[in-house]
């Protein structure tokens, strides 16, 4: 049975615009520092929308940590960063509890709260760590809460985690396991500039001035802003469009094309469609529309698709990785037509 979403009513158009236009300046408050990287800006304030989180992938040099750390100051957020080491602790992540004396000489225990306690949290270098501290990470990115010593501590609202992996250098690492990939937003992929960029990139970090970031929204304009996401129509004909999509790349979906199950292990689950809706509603805000249309879901398959498809041995054989499915199944899949109304 399907449900039908009430209209947006003048106030969430209002703060539709609002959110618009406070996005835009966190954007140019960003880029006095970042050079360039838009298209990995703009799925990170995506991201941050739909509330959910990032996993960027990208050679080291590429500012990863600046910008994250910017993003954070433009929207005026707390900010922590854990450098992932094969020593780390799941402990070290969430805190533990410790023997304190209080001024009467009495011991009790104190839960000392570790750095994932705040609301932008740069993981850096994911891959490095165990697989029993990359865990430690799964409820409190599911949950927005740990549990310590049978207690449980609920996080800092807004709270995004941020995690960052190295492509290239693969000896000593832990590759996330498919379950805590998928409880990523998007995969991002951080790219190298350009050559104007990189000769921009020289002037501002060889001299002596240095660019400012002034915070634009708080953390409570940034929920409410989700709370509007949350409400933006999805026309049924793009609903199709996204099943079609994600279940097309499922290889035993007798709707799938015939070249699918040569090529993929394993498709997308369910959470593949929630949240490349959430994330295409956010994306309509962005664009100054008050609905998703295909297009948004054509902007953003990959991003939200490649860490949560395996391709065969055999596609991988042929040089044909995850985003080069997701491109050859957009481009044999048939657009719906459907009427959509603007902001």
């Amino acid at each position: 049975m399907s449900v039908i979403a009430p209209p947006p009513s003048s106030e969430d158009i209002a703060q539709a615009k609002a959110l618009r236009e406070s996005f835009s300046k966190i954007k140019e408050q960003v880029s006095r520092v970042i050079v360039g990287q838009d298209s990995t800006i703009e799925q990170l304030l995506i991201a941050m929308l739909a509330g959910g989180h990032c996993l960027l992938e990208g050679v080291p040099g590429l500012a990863k940590t600046l910008m994250v750390r910017s993003l954070a100051q433009a929207m005026d957020l707390d900010f922590h960063r854990i450098q992932f080491t094969p020593d780390l602790m799941p402990a070290d992540i969430t805190g533990t509890d410790i023997i304190q004396q209080s001024e009467s000489g009495a011991r009790q225990m104190s839960f000392v709260k570790g750095p994932v306690f705040t609301q932008i949290l740069l993981a850096d270098e994911i891959n490095r760590t165990p697989p029993k501290t990359q865990a430690a990470l799964l409820e409190a990115m599911q949950e927005h809460a740990v549990t310590v010593g049978g207690k449980t501590y609920k996080l800092s609202e807004p709270f995004f985690v941020l995690a960052t992996q190295n492509p290239i250098e693969q000896e000593g690492t832990y590759p996330l396991p498919e379950a805590q990939r998928d409880r990523f937003l998007f995969q991002t992929l951080v790219d190298y500039p350009t050559r104007d960029q990189e000769g921009d990139i020289i002037e501002r970090t060889t001299g002596s001035s240095s660019g400012t970031i002034a915070p634009v929204i708080t953390g409570q304009e940034i929920i409410e802003y989700q709370r509007i996401v949350r409400v933006v129509p999805l026309p049924p004909h793009v609903k199709e469009y996204v099943l079609d999509l994600v279940r097309s790349l499922r290889p035993k979906e007798s709707a799938a094309p015939k070249w699918v199950a040569p090529w993929v292990q394993w498709g997308p689950g369910p959470r593949a469609c929630q949240q490349i809706v959430v994330a295409s509603k956010a994306r309509a805000l962005l664009q100054g529309r008050l609905h998703v249309t295909t297009g948004d879901i054509d902007a953003l398959a990959a991003p939200v698709l490649r860490h949560r498809i395996v391709p065969t041995f055999a596609a991988q054989a042929e040089g044909i990785d995850a985003d080069a499915i997701v491109a050859r199944l957009l481009a044999e899949l048939p657009k719906p037509q459907g009427n959509s109304a603007g902001l």
